[in-house]
């Protein structure tokens, strides 16, 4: 028996192809260019919004507010050389510190009240995981920019080596040799400051 179709995700000619086609007004493109970006701007919002304690839920809202900018762009887009993708992440970007900035800390919506107390970590954990990661930026600050947006693409968003080098204008496998440099790189630093 046959396996069920895996979708295939187009490759930069294709996306580039659908994105000239949706900037002349063409809906077919244009809902194929939505499929096309959605997975990685969902993935890139919640990796963004997890970060932050009772913000994960809005992940979804967000990264349908960036689909709506970017339909809104649309028309306005010009190919300045640089990958489709990169004009994607920034306004992923900026619509997640819009988030960020304009949500309270209210209470997190849930369908049924808890029987028993919450599990979840305490102040005291909370307190060590954020100083760990603090521990981590501060790690992360050490390396070159490309190095530092790479790993944060890769390790924190979790988007493949070819969406991330979508965005940084390089091919998967220069994206996961400058990775493994980048990591070597981090432990060097970890080291030299005696934190390992």
């Amino acid at each position: 028996m046959p396996s069920p179709a895996v979708p295939r995700r187009a490759n930069d000619t294709e996306l580039n192809n659908l994105t000239s086609l949706a900037v002349q007004g063409d809906h077919g493109a244009v809902d194929s260019l939505i499929r096309e970006v959605r997975p990685m701007v969902v993935r890139y919002c919640r990796a963004r919004l997890a970060r932050v304690s009772g913000y994960v839920h809005y992940s979804d809202d967000v990264a349908q507010e960036v689909c709506i900018a970017l339909l809104a762009a649309l028309p306005r887009y010009e190919d300045m050389g640089r990958p489709f993708a990169s004009f994607v992440f920034g306004i992923a970007a900026h619509k997640v510190a819009d988030a960020l900035r304009g949500s309270t800390r209210a209470d997190v919506p849930t369908e049924t009240v808890p029987d028993r107390p919450d599990d979840g970590p305490g102040p005291e954990e909370a307190a060590v995981r954020t100083v760990e990661a603090e521990r981590a930026r501060a790690l992360l600050n050490e390396l070159p920019e490309q190095q530092r947006r790479l790993l944060l693409m890769r390790v924190i968003a979790g988007l493949s080596a070819d969406e991330t080098g979508h965005v940084l204008g390089m091919s998967a496998g220069a994206v996961r040799v400058a990775q493994h440099r980048a990591l070597a790189r981090l432990r060097e630093v970890a080291v030299a400051n005696r934190l390992f």
